[in-house]
């Protein structure tokens, strides 16, 4: 568990630095990927699931 959580930070800030960059090369692509799959298996994956679907209902029930 603990080294989960390492690499999930690191890749988090590996994630963060590549945006701020710019461009997204393939090996920014394979991080970001990586760092998805990690979060996946956390105990933070049902609340990251909960608050995209509540953004999600709050973006849809606006009506311009």
């Amino acid at each position: 568990m603990v080294i989960s959580i390492s690499l999930v930070l690191l890749l988090t800030v590996l994630a963060v630095i590549f945006l701020r960059n710019g461009g997204l090369k393939l090996s920014h692509a394979i991080v970001c990927a990586l760092l998805g799959f990690l979060l996946a298996s956390t105990s933070m994956a049902p609340t990251i699931h909960d608050g995209i679907g509540a953004t999600a209902n709050l973006v849809s029930g606006l009506h311009p």
